[in-house]
């Protein structure tokens, strides 16, 4: 699972080519069945239309960028009419009320998490009062733009932890949780080595330096496994000044 803020501003990566599309602008909630349907795309370039990629067009959404196969999987709103309707709703869940079927106010959603498979939302960060909790999506009656609608016991459910919410699996020799496990670490390493496929052999258009102002890779030098794993190292903010300035 991803939390929406992690997801939110990460740079939009085309693996034909290596080329960065655009950045997250925005998560569009679909209310009907309480998942992300879309990512909308900020690009300077793009002023005047919306545009937007499919949740199911998305390859993988990993520490660094979100990943596409191609460039044409982002989409202009006004030629997608359900689309544009999902964006108009406005349902933003974060920074929303949530309240029971029988108007008793529980608290206020602060972050959701969601399934970065499928785009469900998963599950719910909760403050109320001055303590934290986190309930499951399957409580939720109704996805508001101001107010989210939660079953009448939904805060004997509440808990102090995250605990991931399992995904329904329809490989059916999946029979363990290790065997469960081994399956999503295969996936993320996918998604690592197309990462590290779309940079290696490119050159860097600035100098590249730590957090602790260290120089990791000079103007002009191209990438090698070696030296983005170094930058990897040095912290999710600085990898992604480097697929910030690559050509």
């Amino acid at each position: 699972m991803k939390k929406s803020t992690e997801i939110q501003s990460l740079p939009i990566i085309n693996i034909s080519d290596g080329s960065e599309i655009g950045k997250v602008r925005s998560l569009v909630v679909n209310p009907e069945k309480g998942s992300v349907d879309f990512l909308t795309v900020e690009h300077e370039d793009w002023q005047i239309s919306v545009r937007a990629i499919p949740f199911k067009k998305v390859v993988g959404i990993g520490e660094y960028a979100v990943t596409v196969e191609h460039e044409n999987a982002v989409i202009d709103l006004n030629e997608i009419p359900i689309a544009n309707s999902l964006v108009n709703k406005k349902i933003r869940v974060a920074d929303t009320r949530l309240m029971t079927r029988k108007g008793q106010m529980i608290g206020e959603i602060v972050e959701f998490h969601v399934d970065d498979e499928s785009g469900a939302i998963r599950t719910l960060e909760v403050k109320s009062k001055s303590d934290a909790y986190y309930l499951d999506s399957p409580h939720v009656l109704t996805w508001g733009k101001d107010i989210v609608i939660v079953k009448e016991d939904a805060a004997e459910y509440f808990r102090e932890t995250l605990v991931e919410v399992e995904v329904e699996v329809e490989v059916e020799d999946i029979s363990t949780p290790q065997e469960a496990a081994a399956t999503q670490a295969d996936g993320l390493k996918v998604i690592e080595n197309r990462q590290m496929e779309l940079l290696v052999g490119r050159q860097t258009a600035d100098d590249i330096f730590s957090l602790e102002g260290e120089l990791l890779i000079p103007k002009g030098a191209e990438l090698t496994r070696t030296n983005i794993q170094s930058v990897k190292e040095a912290g999710p903010s600085v990898f992604v000044e480097l697929t910030m300035n690559i050509r």
